[in-house]
């Protein structure tokens, strides 16, 4: 039997690294997504790089480090940029040294990373959701609704374990007028991949087979309490959107955003920034018309004492008047009263005779008598 020609394997190593040592002298830009990721401050970091095709389909996978010492700077820099950690399913540009061991075989030095990629794939693809929406004339809907004058019946949805949820529901109903609400929570997922039809399936759920007029409630707050751009992607779901957009009822939203506001505030009836700025807008309503109703009863107790003041008026004028017929008043002017026999008023002398009996009234008494005679 012939000898077999063979090679060590560590030798068949060193020759691969020095190939791609030869090959990959400096750094070079690799787009990929993070599969997975472990670090923790002041540690490595450590990845797993891949690639894949538009349906899944898994195609490159490669090991990646991040020292210590850079990753403590590129983290810090990229949650400025992005407002987010680094994590899984970040489709990103980094700034690698290729790196082959003979015990681990190969990996990827990072050096650096460029979010631009995915803050620009992001962009994209929202401007293209809000094209669509406007074409299919989506933006308008929720606005053209009518709102109830007294929104009493609210339909939440969150997740009930949210600080915002719960900052949301003291805030309401602690409130210092003492409005009364009714709120009923219909939790989802707010954030993450399965949160757009989560919140899509509590929406239906909400308003049941979709007629206003049966619907149990007059609003819909979709509410959450901020959280990162990468957390918050969710609400620029073209499929939530439609959601909200089609939905019979008015939808306010409140996510917690500070800078921009996104597709679904846009389609929504409106939007506030936080949950407790949404219970004040609800507040807002029942105060004004607090402040109506005072002020219409204001109105009309100063129109009851205006009309109740006239009319003290007039009865003072016919008070005064009567008081100045009152045939009293006329004796103490110093006139008489004289009556006949039978105690009737006497307007003249044409019915009297010589001998009658009358009677002459003075402020402080009366006189009894007899005619003696008559003078025309």
């Amino acid at each position: 039997m012939s000898e077999q020609a063979f090679i060590e394997l560590f030798d068949l190593q060193t020759l691969l690294r020095e190939d791609l040592e030869e090959s990959f002298p400096e750094m070079l830009w690799v787009r990929a997504e993070i599969s997975s990721i472990k670090a923790r401050r002041g540690s490595h970091c450590y990845l797993e790089l891949s690639q894949s095709e538009k349906d899944g389909t898994l195609v490159a996978k490669v090991r990646a480090i991040i020292w210590a010492g850079k990753y403590t700077v590129i983290s810090n820099y990229f949650e400025s940029v992005v407002s987010s950690p680094l994590q899984e399913g970040m489709t990103l540009l980094f700034q690698v040294r290729v790196n082959y061991n003979e015990l681990y075989g190969l990996s990827l030095i990072v050096n650096d990373i460029d979010a631009s990629v995915m803050l620009g794939a992001q962009e994209e693809a929202r401007q293209k959701t809000i094209a669509r929406l406007q074409k299919e004339g989506r933006f308008e809907k929720q606005k053209a609704l009518p709102l109830a004058a007294l929104p009493y019946r609210i339909a939440v949805i969150s997740a009930e374990d949210a600080a915002g949820y719960r900052d949301f529901m003291r805030h309401l109903h602690e409130n210092e007028y003492g409005f009364v609400f009714q709120t009923v929570l219909f939790p989802a997922q707010m954030q993450g991949t399965q949160a757009p039809a989560s919140m899509a399936a509590a929406l239906q759920e909400a308003v049941g087979n979709g007629d206003a007029d049966e619907s149990p409630f007059d609003l819909v707050m979709i509410l959450r309490g901020g959280g990162s751009n990468l957390d918050l992607l969710c609400f620029d779901d073209y499929d939530l959107a439609v959601a909200i957009a089609d939905c019979p009822i008015p939808v306010l939203t409140a996510v917690g955003h500070d800078q921009d506001y996104h597709i679904c505030d846009r389609v929504a009836y409106d939007y506030v920034k936080t949950p407790t700025a949404l219970a004040d807008w609800l507040l807002d309503i029942y105060e004004q018309e607090d402040e109506h109703i005072s002020s219409y009863v204001s109105r009309l107790v100063m129109a009851f004492n205006a009309k109740i003041s006239r009319m003290e008026s007039r009865i003072d004028l016919l008070e005064n008047r009567i008081l100045a017929a009152d045939p009293r008043n006329i004796l103490k002017r110093g006139y008489v009263l004289a009556l006949d026999g039978g105690g009737k008023v006497l307007k003249g002398t044409r019915n009297l005779s010589k001998g009658d009996r009358l009677s002459i009234l003075f402020p402080d008494g009366r006189a009894d008598c007899t005619v003696e005679n008559i003078k025309k």
